[in-house]
């Protein structure tokens, strides 16, 4: 139970509201919802690789473990999809269309992409079920990218990406990654819902439902 003042003063209280029926049992809205967010995600995946991972590398080349602060842009849609549709295999749906659809239009990293998704996706999921599918805070957000870094950092990238760094950049990378996990796809993820909420594109879905509860409240 979190509690918002009002402008007038009085205190309105909401509710962090799960999925309704069974959390396995999708709604088509929940399926299509998810499809059409991670379709979108994996077309700024292909944006951000072509036009703005480039000068990241760039602006990083004298110290390049600083790079991988640009780890959360690849970890939103896991946040984004657990968050809306809050039903278990949400996140790692999500995540795994938009690499797919990263896979489609190109990459420079070719199929690995999809076992990035796989593990990022997997992050998510992870924390989503700790809390049992029941809370969908900052907090939760945060947790979720960050665990969502630490996966596919330690489970992938360390010995794909930069096998030949010394303990101590590996240490330093994985800070970064998990910065940007918690940060960008944590905090930014849950600003993003929130944002869709309030623009009533959520009305279907349990984060719309808290914004119209505040609202009457």
């Amino acid at each position: 139970m979190t509690t918002h003042q009002s402008p007038a003063g009085a205190v309105a209280s909401t509710r962090t509201i799960p999925a309704s029926g069974r959390l396995l049992a999708w709604r088509g809205v929940d399926l299509l919802t998810a499809a059409m967010l991670a379709v979108a995600f994996g077309v700024v995946f292909w944006g951000f690789d072509t036009f703005v991972y480039p000068l990241v590398t760039t602006a990083t080349a004298g110290f390049p473990p600083a790079g991988e602060l640009s780890l959360g842009v690849w970890l939103v849609p896991a946040v984004v999809g657990g968050l809306i549709v809050r039903r278990p295999g949400a996140a790692l749906f999500t995540e795994l269309v938009a690499a797919n659809v990263e896979l489609f239009l190109g990459n420079k990293w070719g199929v690995a992409v999809l076992l990035s998704g796989l593990l990022q996706g997997l992050g998510v999921e992870l924390v989503l079920a700790a809390v049992r599918w029941r809370r969908f805070g900052p907090v939760v957000a945060a947790l979720g990218g960050a665990l969502a870094a630490v996966l596919e950092i330690v489970g992938y990238e360390w010995w794909s990406y930069v096998p030949d760094y010394s303990p101590t950049w590996k240490a330093l990378y994985l800070l970064f990654g998990v910065v940007s996990g918690a940060l960008v796809a944590g905090l930014g993820g849950w600003a993003l819902v929130r944002a869709l909420a309030r623009s009533g594109a959520l009305n279907a879905f349990p984060p719309g439902q808290e914004v119209r509860e505040h609202h009457l409240s």
